[in-house]
């Protein structure tokens, strides 16, 4: 089927991959997008991208962990500004009974104490007693992520129209990615929203993600590098992608000083909200109708910059062998 048309619609983070991954296996594709400018209306682009497979499966099923671990190690081949530093898990005193929970909800993670966060982070010396560090996992940019994949697909060949609205019909084959887009053709699926700031201070410097445990609002913030970093992220079961509300900047913000004091002199750059379209389990699915004229992937939940690359790879393998026995595959 390699020289077969394939339309991929959505150009979020699933639908790029998809694209991308497609014309690398000698695929012509063309990718649509309903919106006139690049990544006006995903949903990724307010993504904290970390590729943290082990943190993840602190709240996340299995599948979600060991798919991750195969897609960090495909991010890393073929994106060439991974940073690949790991995470670090931290928790103040009283909220240790967090940090303990979450080692056992984890695996391939080091135990680190106060001189080992310091000298991975010297910004947070004397702040921390205990972490978690979780050598394997990297992080991106996400605009910057998002920017390269959209290049690449033109470098590849493949065509790409913006102001696009796909009709709804699969003449040829469509992968259909337009996330919570495709609610009325996916009945279960569900928005959640996922918020945050993005942030700028050159008084504080990390050089990898931290999570903050806390009972009621943990957080995590990403380095984007030049002095940026991304806070987030609320997870409310709430569809609209309205302004932020005073109550999510607060938590956010109030917990990114908990982390540092030196955030609160830092300038806020931009707040918003996503909506991440989600099945009832939080797991990605490919849905294969019309004898395979059309594949829906969708449900990427917190988990779209992670599964991207493993999910695309599944299609590929769909439509060059046929194969549709992965864990990911449902039926419609």
């Amino acid at each position: 089927m390699n020289s077969s048309s394939i339309t991929v619609v959505g150009a979020g983070i699933f639908g790029l991959w998809q694209a991308y991954t497609l014309l690398r296996a000698g695929f012509a594709v063309r990718l649509i997008e309903e919106s006139t400018e690049p990544f006006s209306r995903a949903s990724s682009r307010w993504a904290g991208a970390m590729i943290a497979p082990e943190c993840e499966a602190e709240g996340a099923p299995a599948v979600v962990r060991d798919l991750g671990r195969e897609a960090l190690g495909i991010w890393r081949a073929q994106y060439p500004f991974a940073i690949n530093n790991g995470t670090l898990v931290v928790a103040h005193g009283r909220d240790a009974g967090d940090l303990s929970r979450f080692g056992r909800m984890t695996e391939r993670h080091l135990a680190v104490g106060a001189a080992h966060i310091e000298e991975m982070e010297p910004a947070l010396a004397g702040r921390f007693e205990r972490g978690l560090y979780f050598e394997s996992e990297s992080h991106l940019d996400a605009r910057k992520a998002l920017a390269w994949l959209l290049e690449q697909i033109s470098v590849l060949g493949g065509e790409v129209r913006f102001g696009v609205k796909w009709d709804g019909r699969a003449d040829d084959v469509v992968i259909d990615c337009r996330g919570i887009g495709a609610q009325d053709d996916l009945k279960v699926l569900r928005g959640v929203r996922g918020e945050r700031v993005l942030i700028e201070t050159h008084d504080i410097s990390l050089a990898r993600p931290v999570r903050l445990l806390h009972p009621r609002q943990p957080i995590y913030v990403v380095p984007q590098g030049d002095g940026r970093f991304v806070v987030g992220a609320s997870v409310v079961e709430r569809e609209d992608d309205g302004p932020m509300t005073l109550k999510s900047a607060l938590d956010l913000l109030g917990s990114a000083y908990a982390l540092h004091p030196a955030f609160g002199e830092a300038s806020v750059l931009e707040m918003g909200a996503g909506v991440r379209p989600s099945f009832p389990d939080n797991v990605p699915r490919i849905i294969v109708e019309q004898g395979g004229r059309l594949i829906r992937v969708n449900g990427a939940y917190r988990h779209g910059f992670l599964l991207a690359p493993v999910i695309a790879r599944e299609v590929q393998r769909y439509l060059s062998d046929g194969r549709s026995q992965g864990i990911l595959f449902s039926d419609p």
